[in-house]
């Protein structure tokens, strides 16, 4: 559990919750407003939604409330830290200022703030989008985090320890982290929810965010789902709210490993996606690898004590096939260019950003290694260690494709009551 702390701010004789902090870091001016032509796109009918929601939801947006801990608080009163400056945290501060909530980005660069704070625009990433008034930026992360009701980590798992290691003292105990990274830490095979513990505590508030959710495209105000996963479901009620609009949902799982897994496995399984789509085998092979590939990240998922069941959700296939088809994705591109002849160090040597699948899918490969016994792991997750195999020279695209079609018969093994 944790409590979001509140402050009474008296407004024309009304008593408002408040949050000092934040807000000196921007400049005063028009309120948020969100610079997407997209608005009129809708979630709504892609979920059960009843019509007090419906309601409820319009209500929100006019008004800009965000309901945290059973309470109803004005969207200005709220402060959002977002410790970097990629493409997938300026979307997500961009998307919460367009929703009011005070946003501050703890970047590395003093001219990427500057531009930020005086322009509006992060010059690295989405430069073609303008950010809305209640985001600004800072490069000392102690004037944004202790005013902070929610940190989102948007730092790539690679970097992360590195990154929050120097500066855990100046995150508060009670304010929850919300981690939209997602992989493996390559130096010691862990998950993030555990080297979010390692570095910041277990007594940690911890929620994490995945799905298929392109900056891009969320930036642009198109409709886009997500899971939350956390321990905790008082927070991950909050994150759902605090989300919650008519292009973003957020739906609560408590199942942090299985979610864990998906978002890292979803990026090798796209890379070979990418392959066979680069050497040209047609979209049944493509159907069916991403098919196996899915069927790997259950059973890696229940081995280490995951829900089969969350693979079927949004951090599962649904991130899956978004990463896997859509034009998007650094990780099918790295396979596309694989596929086409180009290196591996060339590839990534042309990319701006990270391909999180790389350094992945050697994790996962030593993780299967060290975690999991028995005879044959190479049949039961053939794409992961092929993968991994291709990107370390051992097999081209090709033949490690080829070699899918050379494994044993077997049940098709959907539903784990027939085991070969």
């Amino acid at each position: 559990m944790y409590i979001v702390p509140l402050v009474l701010l008296h407004v024309n004789g009304l008593l408002l919750p408040s949050q000092p902090g934040a807000a000196s870091l921007r400049q005063p001016g028009r309120p948020a407003r969100c610079t997407s032509s997209c608005l009129v796109t809708t979630v709504d009918s892609l979920f059960d939604a009843d019509a007090h929601e419906s309601s409820s939801d319009e209500a929100d947006a006019k008004e800009s409330f965000v309901l945290l801990s059973g309470r109803r608080r004005p969207a200005s009163t709220i402060n959002v830290a977002v410790l970097g400056s990629g493409s997938f945290g300026t979307a997500m501060a961009s998307y919460l200022g367009s929703k009011g909530v005070n946003v501050t980005m703890v970047v590395r660069k003093a001219a990427v703030a500057d531009s930020i704070n005086k322009h509006r625009v992060n010059p690295m990433r989405l430069s073609g989008m303008e950010l809305p008034e209640s985001v600004g930026a800072c490069v000392e992360p102690e004037l944004a985090f202790p005013d902070a009701d929610f940190i989102f980590h948007t730092v790539p798992v690679q970097y992360s320890r590195s990154s929050l290691t120097p500066i855990r003292h100046l995150i508060p105990a009670d304010v929850p982290i919300i981690c939209l990274s997602k992989g493996i830490e390559t130096g010691s095979l862990l998950f993030m929810s555990e080297v979010l513990e390692e570095v910041l505590g277990p007594e940690q508030p911890l929620a994490y965010l995945s799905g298929p959710s392109f900056a891009m495209e969320i930036a642009q105000g198109l409709a886009t789902a997500v899971t939350i996963a956390s321990h905790d479901r008082d927070l991950g009620n909050d994150v759902m709210s605090l989300l919650k609009s008519r292009q973003f949902r957020a739906l609560y799982t408590s199942d942090v490993i299985g979610v864990e897994v998906g978002g890292a496995i979803k990026n090798v399984i796209a890379i070979a996606a990418g392959m066979c789509e680069g050497l040209g085998l047609g979209t049944n092979a493509m159907a069916a690898l991403v098919t196996r590939g899915c069927a790997e990240m259950r059973r890696l998922s229940q081995t280490f004590g995951g829900e089969g069941s969350t693979v079927f959700g949004l951090s599962g296939v649904g991130d899956t096939f978004g990463t896997c088809f859509g034009p998007l994705s650094r990780n099918r591109m790295v396979g596309l260019r694989l596929g086409q002849g180009e290196t591996l160090e060339d590839i990534l040597g042309s990319m701006d950003e990270v391909a999180e699948g790389v350094a992945t899918s050697r994790a996962i490969a030593q993780l299967l290694e060290k975690k999991v016994h028995g005879y044959r792991r190479d049949l039961k997750y053939p794409i992961l260690f092929g993968v991994a195999a291709i990107l370390d020279g051992k097999l081209t695209p090709r033949q490690g494709l080829e070699r899918l079609m050379q494994y044993p018969l077997r049940n098709e093994d959907f539903d784990g009551s027939h085991r070969v």
